[in-house]
C-alpha cells in the first residue's frame, strides 16, 4: 500500500452502525425468535437445540421482568404491567410447550408483536 493509499484509508469516513436501545432490543427479540422458529420445525429429533431456544428466550422475557419491575424504569406504569404480565406468560407457556402440552406459536407471534413495537416500519 502505498501513502496515497494509506491516506484515503486513514481519513476516509468509517461507516460503523449506531444502535439505539430500541435497535438492540429488537435484535435481541430477533436472534431469539429465530432459534425458536427454527427448533419448531423438528423440536422431537432436536429436542436438545428446542429447549435451549425455550430457554434462551425464557431469559429475555426473565430480564424484562426485572427491568419493568424497578420503580426507576421510565415506561408508563400501565406498559410496565402488560410487559411484565407477558413474561408471566412466557414463563409458564414455556414449561408447557416443554411438556408437550402447548405449541410454540404464542411465544412466537408475542416476540414478532414486540418486534413490531420496537420498530413500526420493519418488515417482521
Amino acid at each position: 500500500m502505498n501513502i496515497i493509499d494509506q491516506a484515503h484509508q486513514a481519513y476516509a469516513p468509517k461507516t460503523s452502525v449506531i444502535r439505539t436501545d430500541k435497535s438492540t432490543e429488537h435484535q435481541l427479540f430477533s436472534d431469539v425468535t429465530v432459534r425458536l422458529q427454527k427448533a419448531a420445525v423438528d423440536s422431537k429429533a432436536q429436542f436438545p437445540a428446542f429447549a435451549e431456544a425455550l430457554h434462551a428466550n425464557r431469559a429475555v422475557w426473565i430480564h424484562l421482568a426485572t427491568q419493568v419491575a424497578d420503580d426507576e424504569n421510565a415506561l408508563p406504569r400501565d406498559l410496565r404491567a402488560r410487559i411484565f404480565y407477558l413474561a408471566e406468560f412466557t414463563a409458564t407457556h414455556s414449561a408447557k410447550v416443554l411438556k408437550g402440552e402447548a405449541d410454540i406459536a404464542p411465544l412466537i407471534e408475542i416476540n414478532t408483536a414486540i418486534m413490531r413495537g420496537l420498530n413500526p416500519g420493519a418488515v417482521v
